[in-house]
């Protein structure tokens, strides 16, 4: 298999799909390459009552009805809004949910301001256009009309991001199942096969970017993920994304439950500072998600191994967590300069260990960075 930086769902849990697929004897939906409980069972994980004779692991963490509110929406054709704050891992369950029943998580389209109505309908190979005209063999269809084609799921990444000219031609394709091709006179439609559907994917905080009309919002189901705020839930995040770091760079490197422990109740006590405050520039920039705290964990990881002791200590993952979080001067560095003097400090005296380190590590990076 060629070489990776990132594999798709699709592809790094090939294996396991296909096993399941080979013992799934439920009913599936459409073109579905596995039943819904099956979809459920590779994102969540199994469990000793499901009766499996090798165990599925856990990819996504969150609330079960969530995942099986998305598969009953995928499964009656609906288009799937999944919507939350930065770091839910919104994208992630997205992806899975496309592997899982298409066996395809890659046909997706990123929202941005610059995105056009051809990134989801189509565009022509213009040499091709000169040469011999316009026909079906001259477009290029875009991921949505390749799903559409395929009966598979596509993926629209960011859709508040999109201009209001893009989001109605999704309206469209939401409702008709098909695209017309008005440039050509024969095979000018394209009709969506069963089982195409939409994932989209919306940041609650681009609130006013580009508001999703009515016809739009009528046209998907919600389905809201919170941040996780459950320390257990959220520790089982970290470990699981930071064991697939450490796999990913063949590094052997202990993160020692105790300063896992530390940057969870950091995370925690500074959510709850930016919940206290009354104006934003009382507030991180950053939305503390657990996204965010796995990219601190991942930094830390990083830098004790190349340049560190090859052990992660209390002082650098405070360093990270400075570096990663300070992204206004002076009002990040003032916040986190106010932690560190009235919530760090006071706990270091108190129960002394990792805080100490921590401390001390923090100091050092809001005195560099100021």
């Amino acid at each position: 298999m060629t070489e990776m930086l990132r594999a798709p769902a699709e592809v790094k849990y090939a294996e396991e799909l296909e096993w399941l697929e080979s013992v799934d004897d439920g009913p599936k939906p459409f073109s579905w390459r596995l039943s819904p409980r099956m979809v459920r069972l590779f994102v969540l994980g199994s469990e000793r009552a499901d009766g499996l004779d090798r165990e599925i692991p856990q990819k996504w963490f969150g609330d079960r009805s969530f995942v099986e509110r998305a598969i009953v929406t995928l499964a009656s054709d609906r288009g799937l809004l999944l919507i939350g704050d930065p770091g839910t891992g919104k994208s992630w369950l997205a992806e899975l949910l496309a592997a899982a029943i298409s066996r395809n998580s890659t046909l997706v389209v990123q929202g941005t301001a610059g995105t056009t109505e051809d990134h989801i309908k189509y565009s022509w190979n213009v040499s091709m256009v000169i040469a011999k005209g316009q026909s079906r063999a001259s477009m290029i269809p875009s991921p949505i009309m390749t799903a559409m084609e395929g009966g598979v799921i596509g993926r629209f990444e960011e859709l508040t991001r999109s201009t209001s000219d893009v989001q109605d031609a999704l309206i469209s394709i939401l409702s008709e199942k098909y695209v017309s091709i008005p440039e050509l006179e024969d095979d000018n439609i394209v009709f969506a096969k069963p089982g195409f559907s939409i994932i989209a994917t919306a940041n609650s905080r681009d609130r006013g970017v580009n508001d999703l009309s009515s016809a739009l919002k009528r046209r998907f189901n919600f389905v809201r993920i919170p941040v996780v705020t459950n320390k257990k839930s959220e520790a089982e995040i970290v470990r699981f994304r930071t064991e697939e770091l450490l796999r990913r760079h063949n590094i052997e490197l202990e993160v020692p439950p105790t300063l896992l422990d530390v940057l969870l109740q950091s995370f925690a006590d500074l959510r709850a500072a930016s919940a206290a405050a009354t104006s934003d520039d009382e507030k991180l920039e950053s939305a503390l998600s657990t996204a965010e705290q796995i990219g601190v964990l991942e930094d830390a990881i990083l830098h004790s191994t190349f340049f560190g002791a090859r052990s992660l200590d209390s002082q650098t993952l405070a360093g990270s967590l400075v570096g990663s979080l300070a992204r206004r001067s002076p009002e990040d560095l003032a916040i986190l300069n106010k932690y560190w003097h009235g919530v760090v400090e006071p706990r270091s005296k108190d129960q002394g260990g990792e805080w100490d380190g921590f401390l001390e590590g923090g100091r050092q990076a809001i005195a560099t960075l100021s």
